[in-house]
């Protein structure tokens, strides 16, 4: 990039138009003959010609991007195309941020070995559907004088499901309830070890 514009040669060298995303014409690719033009800080500066648009865009060393092109004509900006790009996907990552949905799974300090491994299938269906999902082990009576029965059931789900999640919450006692919070593994730094750390220092 040269000026702060993009070499559109280069830009088909690294394929572009073969990218999953959708195609976004830019410079010399934009097959429009006039466009609507606007400037980087939201000036309307009318329809122009495509030579036009992009002489301007050279004298002022950023690309023409084509943001609308099903309009008429086509409307374009002026803009660096990078940080453009840039500003999608966080945009995109936002999103699928606020998308996520945390899920709960009650279990008991006792629970059977058949029924553990029902919950642990719904535990990792949550954590491919890019879900967190909270564990509640909840006591009854007497159980509460042995929390750490609780701890070992948690460490023993997080063993199970360490290829998909890791601990984003550590396992901690919530009145009669341990409650942990297991996120998709790419989403978490820490992994089952760190989570017995924690939970056993609590």
């Amino acid at each position: 990039m040269a000026g702060g514009r993009v070499d559109i040669a280069r830009v088909k060298g690294r394929g572009y138009s073969r990218s999953r995303e959708p195609e976004v014409r830019i410079n010399q690719r934009i097959r429009a003959r006039e466009v609507r033009l606007i400037a980087g800080d939201g000036e309307q500066l009318g329809v122009l010609s495509i030579r036009e648009a992009l002489s301007m865009s050279e004298e002022r060393g950023v690309d023409l991007v084509e943001v609308a092109p099903n309009a008429n004509p086509p409307v374009c900006r002026l803009m660096d195309y990078g940080k453009y790009k840039y500003e999608l996907k966080k945009q995109a990552a936002a999103k699928k941020q606020k998308s996520q949905v945390l899920k709960e799974i009650k279990f008991r300090p006792n629970i059977g070995d058949h029924d553990l491994d029902v919950k642990i299938g719904r535990i990792r269906e949550f954590l491919g559907e890019d879900n967190k999902t909270k564990i509640r082990i909840f006591f009854r009576g007497r159980e509460i004088v042995h929390p750490e029965l609780g701890r070992k059931l948690a460490n023993r789900i997080l063993e199970k499901v360490a290829d998909l999640g890791g601990v984003d919450i550590p396992p901690k006692m919530e009145g009669k309830n341990l409650i942990m919070v297991i996120s998709p593994k790419k989403n978490t730094q820490g992994g089952t070890n760190d989570a017995k750390d924690q939970s056993e220092n609590k």
